[in-house]
């Protein structure tokens, strides 16, 4: 690697939604070394289920019946 051209790789924190502390290296300088993550998988949507799917079907029938060919 060359010198002088890469970010510190320091030690930091992760403090997660649920109190939950890993260590861990990184580039980024967080204040006080505490990285706070306020979503992760176990309250994001996604992760939990909770997650509503839009049905496009009709909003693509919707829009060719307003402005398709006739």
């Amino acid at each position: 690697m060359k010198k002088g051209i890469h970010p510190e790789y320091e030690e930091i924190t992760v403090e997660l939604s649920d109190g939950t502390e890993i260590k861990t290296r990184s580039t980024m300088k967080p204040q006080g070394g505490v990285y706070r993550a306020e979503v992760d998988s176990k309250n994001h949507p996604f992760y939990i289920g909770s997650q509503k799917m839009v049905s496009k079907k009709g909003r693509v029938d919707q829009f060719n019946r307003r402005f398709g060919k006739k």
